[in-house]
């Protein structure tokens, strides 16, 4: 083995140990709590490490395996949900258990910063095996990927594991469906990302840029408290600021998920039936016209959709334009419902919004079996932009 090779797999896995050293250094934790945040990014390497040898040997056992291209689509689900997406969380979750059970683990920031501690750990291990077993570009952007997702889904149950923890048995069973979601989420995002071809890599941008959303937005609730939800009804507010409540454009203060709780909420009014079952047809419209728009855009630029080619990255580009077309029409229809309907909550648009996801995965489903993953994949992102969207037209009023 050259230097190079072996400096290929040993400075990535840095990144980690970097990123792990610079959040206990930055903390306002005590002695005694930087030890043992200390203790569970070292745990969380065991973890990791735990892993990769459990999984190698049910591969080994079961012939197995998570890409596609070697097991098939079946076989590589299975070995993906069954074992790998639920051991990798549960090690995780182990790693974070003996803080937990201290008495320095009292809430949200720090089922937060334990979690992430565990899952940096986790990642500088698996990393490290990643790279070691395999060579070349794909795998160092497969590594490079691995580690936002890792530290991502695990502040999502350890953000419910602090919270279960300061309310004591009131609020136990949000952990358990936390954990569920983020286990199923990542088994998606890593059959996403490792058990398809490398032009499957395009895919995971607009996942990453979404879970960045969604840690900005906890982040700002989790680390400053005191800053309130605004309401939703604000009568010194113009209409046309209301683009600004849109978390993706930034041009003022976004919502808590405080605010986003209570916008789901509803109201003292009866839900409206017929804006549900218009919103849902809107919806749908919207993205038959999304999806048209970017093939007529495609087929004026002169672009060939018949060349994608799911290994070879460089082919994607049209698959990329069709997704944008696709996930642009969310907060359009989103906007157009809360307008259209003058509801004061986000639960008509939000239901109308599910039902035409739920619409268009069961028809991939009947057409195109495979399309489901990545459908499953990209439904919360087009659920948020549509929240997001409805958010914007919520009346002032």
């Amino acid at each position: 083995m050259t230097l190079f090779d072996t400096l290929r797999w040993v400075l990535p896995p840095l990144v980690p140990v970097a990123l792990a050293v610079l959040l206990v250094a930055r903390s306002d934790l005590r002695h005694a709590q930087r030890v043992r945040a200390t203790g569970t990014f070292v745990l969380g390497g065991v973890a990791g490490g735990v892993t990769a040898y459990v999984t190698a040997l049910g591969s080994r056992w079961t012939g197995l395996e998570v890409r596609s291209s070697v097991a098939g689509e079946g076989a590589a689900l299975l070995f993906m949900f069954c074992l790998v997406a639920p051991l990798g969380e549960v090690s995780k979750v182990a790693a974070v258990w003996p803080a937990f059970l201290s008495h320095h683990f009292e809430g949200r920031r720090e089922g937060v910063a334990y979690a992430a501690l565990a899952a940096l750990g986790f990642g500088a291990v698996e990393v490290a095996v990643m790279l070691y077993g395999h060579s070349g570009r794909v795998w160092l952007a497969r590594a490079a990927l691995t580690l936002p997702a890792d530290v991502f889904f695990a502040t999502f149950w350890g953000y419910a594991l602090g919270r279960a923890k300061r309310a004591s048995r009131r609020a136990t069973s949000i952990f358990p469906v936390a954990w569920v979601v983020a286990t199923a989420s990542h088994g998606l995002y890593n059959h996403i990302a490792f058990g398809r071809g490398s032009g499957a890599l395009v895919g995971v941008v607009p996942l990453l840029l979404a879970m960045a959303g969604v840690a900005w937005v906890g982040g700002r609730e989790i680390w400053h408290p005191e800053r309130k939800a605004r309401a939703l009804v604000d009568p010194d507010v113009d209409p046309a600021d209301r683009l600004s409540r849109l978390p993706f454009l930034a041009l003022a203060e976004p919502p808590t998920l405080e605010a986003v709780r209570d916008a789901l909420r509803g109201s003292d009014q009866p839900v409206k039936l017929r804006w549900i079952l218009l919103g849902a047809l809107v919806t749908v419209g919207a993205m038959v016209a999304g999806l048209s728009a970017a093939i007529a855009f495609g087929y004026w630029m002169h672009i060939d959709f018949s060349v994608v080619d799911e290994h070879d990255a460089a082919t994607t580009a049209p698959l990329a334009l069709l997704g944008v077309g696709l996930l642009v029409a969310f907060p359009i229809s989103g906007f157009l419902v809360a307008r259209a309907s003058n509801v004061p909550t986000l639960l008509e648009p939000a239901i109308a919004s599910a039902l035409a996801i739920l619409a268009v995965c069961v028809a991939l489903g009947l057409m195109a079996p495979i399309a489901l993953v990545f459908a499953f994949a990209f439904s919360p992102i087009a659920f948020g932009l549509s929240c997001a969207g409805a958010w914007a037209g919520l009346p002032t009023a």
